[in-house]
This record gives structure tokens, sequence and C-alpha cells, in this order.
């Protein structure tokens, strides 16, 4: 097993051993190996999308245990071919993504329409494929920041898809094309039997004041996670916070002082416990996203994020960039590391 506690270096006891402050975990929804029982059966969702979520939670190395390790790769559109796979120029193949997720005990690869439609006849039924139906992509010069679609949600069944994927960016002028684009789309997923994913990602230039990135705060977050489970998400894919206050120093919206002085601190396990609480209080699973490669600290990194993820009452970890930018035995490495954490009976929520 992973060595947890030195990865996590001056931070472990700090991490490990602290109790949630404002949002108790008795009030929340907890990942378990019965979570499509205990809490699924009991929503709108069809036996059809009750089998393919279970299939989820049924695949790899957190098989049984409620929580989720996933492989996204679509960085080739999102970022550019170049960008994302010069480091690692084998994963220009599709089928080596998908080796990545299967050697890596993923729950499920989730990349673009072309990638997993490429080798679907190999493996659909090896592990789930969750299909990302919109990108944004920055070849249009000069670039520009929308999610726009890329196939259909028949075309991600036709080839095997257990789920869809789709982002919307909360805060852009677009994002209202984009949210009605998405629950449309979930709304034909979940008649066809798949669940849906939504990365929901907050991006505007106005949400950058004074040197801070308010982006990544915890209640803007949360607020776009609420309003990614309003159009059925099952999963909500969000970057994990690193600061708060975001309505207080853009002044805009409307917030409650009571978030900042009674339900949250600036610790990170409670501003993401924030971001659970806006998924229906963990009737929706909560991942966090791995974040850009940035070399040697990949491995410490990533096991910080699931920590935080398991402790503050989240569902699992999606990581990309720091495991397949490497060779492919370290990508593995890396994989079974994040995964080692919610294996761990001793992490528990806070």
């Amino acid at each position: 097993m992973t060595d947890i506690q030195g990865l996590l270096g001056g931070e472990a006891a700090d991490l490990l051993a602290h109790t949630a402050q404002g949002i108790p975990k008795e009030d929340l929804v907890l990942p378990g190996p019965d979570f499509v029982d205990r809490i699924v059966t009991g929503t709108d969702r069809s036996p059809q999308v009750m089998r393919n979520l279970q299939s989820l939670f049924d695949h790899g190395r957190l098989a049984g245990t409620g929580y989720v390790s996933i492989l996204p790769v679509d960085q080739g559109i999102e970022h550019s071919g170049a960008s994302a796979f010069a480091a690692n120029p084998r994963y220009l193949d599709p089928g080596n993504i998908v080796e990545l997720a299967l050697d890596g005990g993923c729950n499920a690869v989730a990349s673009t329409l072309g990638v997993l439609g490429a080798v679907s006849r190999h493996y659909a039924h090896k592990i789930p494929f969750i299909v990302k139906l919109n990108h944004n992509e920055l070849l249009t010069y000069p670039n520009h920041y929308d999610q726009i679609m890329f196939g259909s949600v028949e075309q991600c069944f036709d080839l095997g898809g257990a789920g869809v994927g789709a982002t919307v960016y909360f805060g852009s002028e677009q994002s209202d094309r984009q949210l009605r684009e998405a629950g449309e789309a979930f709304a034909r997923a979940h008649e066809l039997g798949m669940f849906t994913v939504l990365w929901c990602y907050l991006r505007n230039p106005a949400f950058k004041k004074d040197g801070v990135d308010y982006a990544v705060s915890a209640d803007l977050t949360g607020q776009a996670n609420h309003l990614g489970v309003t159009i059925e998400a099952d999963i909500v894919k969000q970057k994990q916070p690193e600061n708060n206050g975001g309505y207080r120093a853009l002044d805009f919206g409307k917030t409650d002082d009571r978030l900042y002085d009674r339900l949250t601190t600036t610790h990170p396990i409670d501003l993401t416990r924030w971001q659970v609480a806006n998924c229906y209080m963990g009737r929706v699973g909560l991942i966090n996203s791995g974040g850009a490669s940035a070399g040697q600290g990949d491995l410490a990194q990533a096991v910080r994020t699931a920590v935080i993820n398991k402790r503050a009452g989240g569902t699992g970890l999606i990581t990309g960039r720091k495991a397949f930018q490497r060779p492919a035995d370290e990508g593995v490495e890396l994989l079974h590391a994040v995964q080692d954490v919610y294996l761990d009976d001793g992490i528990t929520v806070a």
C-alpha cells in the first residue's frame, strides 16, 4: 500500500485528524457499497441507468467501496494534441488510453466520442465508457472559450457508453446556452439508460481579483455544483477549492454571512465539504479533478487531493494529466496511490 502519511508530509496530522466544522458528517449522504440501492433507487432514474451506474461502482480496484477513480483524457481537444501528448505521444493512440485505465485499476475511462468510438468494439465490455459530449477547442483564432457539442447522445449509446459527460462554463456569457444543451443531453441519456457526469467549471476573467482566482473559491464552485445537480447530473466533477469568499470579493450575486462564519472554515476539508453539501448533501457524488501535471510532486499532490475529497464526503477523483503525461508504469503507480486512499479504512469522513 502507498505511504499516504509520508506523501502528506507536514500536513499529515492536520489532514488526517481534522474534524469537520460547520456541516457534520451525520448530515451527509455518504458513499458506500450500497449507494445505488440506498439512494439512487429512490430517484426517477430508470433501472437501466441504475444498472450502468452500478457497473461504474463495481469496476476496478475500488469495486464495492462506493468510491470511484476515473481516467479522463480529452485534453487533446480542450488544450491541444501537442500540449497534452508531447510528453508521452503513445497516448495519441486511443487503445493506449483505455489500456492505462485498465492497468491503473480505474472504475471508468472518460474521453471523446472519437477516442472511445475508435476502440469501442475492443473495450466497451471491459471497462465503463463515459463519453464526453462537448468541448472547448483552441484552434479558432483568436482563441475563444465555449463548450460546443461534438456528437450526439445517440452516438454515445451506440458505441456502448455507460455514461455521458458534459461541461458547463458557469459564469461565462455562453453558460445559459451550455446549461440548456447539457440539460437536454442528460435527459436523453437517462431515457437511453446512461448515467450523467457534469464538469461544473467556472470561467470568467472577472473572477480573478487582486491576484486571487475566485473561480476555485468554495462559495462559487459550490453554487456551480448546485446548478449542476439541478439538471440531474448523477456525478459532479469540480476543482477542489483553494479559497473562499468569491461572492464577497467580487461583490456580486447573493450569499449569507453564515456560510463564512459558521458553515465553513479556511481548512481545505471544510471548504470541500461545502461543495459536497451543494450536491444535495452527497446524494449526487462529488469527484474532484486531479489538475495539471507539475512533474515530481504529482504523486503527493494527487494523494493530498484524494484525502481531502474522501474526508470531506466526496465520491472520488478524476485524474488525467498527472497519470498520462508520464511513463506508463509511473502513471499506473499514481492511479493506484489515489485509489489506496479510498481503500484505506483508517481514512474516514471527517
